[in-house]
């Protein structure tokens, strides 16, 4: 195959998974949000197919644009990834066309929705791999670390979110703090899980931090 043009993602999946089943030294994603490739459901299925491969020393960047962190899920994913040893980037402009490159030897290229289904381009072409490799090592060079954007950026966090922040800075116990927010216990620390991803913060103490610098405690 040097290149082909495949219609919606199961037909993608199809014809490109035997090109993608064995990387063995590089996985690159470009891509304006995490619904370009998975739709929410995978995503953490995603993930867990992704760990093995960064066991193995596999590098796995993946950059996107400031779309992909609108949403607090999208957020908490791309930071689930980086505690496994993802690169993830964040580009102040958009991508003419969201990209996979897997060992710089196969490349997929979404292109616009054609009648509900997006068109992609899959190709082992040396020559078009090694151009579109270029502009996306130039964009990544541009872009900022995931971490480092969302210490510059307000997250986006909900009410919930702000009860649990205040549960937190009042000192209640996790049990105390479920019980005045109507949560399961576990729905609560999972919440609480949850902020500190979102404020990158290590520990509960640190996500009160977080939180007073950005002016979400009261």
């Amino acid at each position: 195959m040097d290149v082909i043009t495949v219609r919606g993602e199961a037909e993608l999946a199809a014809r490109s998974a035997p090109l993608f089943a064995d990387i063995r030294t590089e996985f690159v994603c470009a891509a304006t949000d995490l619904n370009t490739w998975s739709q929410p459901g995978s995503r953490r299925v995603v993930a867990e197919h992704m760990r093995p491969s960064l066991a193995a020393g596999i590098v796995v960047r993946k950059l996107y644009t400031t779309g992909a962190l609108t949403d607090c899920e999208q957020r908490n994913h791309l930071l689930e990834i980086m505690a496994m040893g993802a690169q993830v980037r964040v580009s102040p402009a958009a991508f003419p066309h969201e990209t996979i490159i897997a060992d710089r030897r196969a490349m997929v290229l979404a292109g616009a929705p054609v009648r509900g289904d997006r068109e992609f381009t899959v190709t082992t072409s040396p020559t078009l791999i090694a151009g579109v490799y270029a502009l996306l090592e130039a964009a990544w060079d541009a872009a900022t670390d995931l971490r480092d954007h969302l210490r510059r950026d307000v997250p986006a966090i909900g009410p919930e979110g702000r009860a649990v922040l205040d549960a937190l800075g009042a000192g209640l116990t996790d049990e105390v703090a479920a019980r005045r927010l109507g949560l399961s216990l576990r729905t609560y620390r999972r919440r609480v899980a949850e902020l500190l991803r979102l404020l990158d913060a290590d520990s509960r103490f640190q996500a009160g931090l977080h939180a007073a610098r950005h002016g979400l405690a009261r």
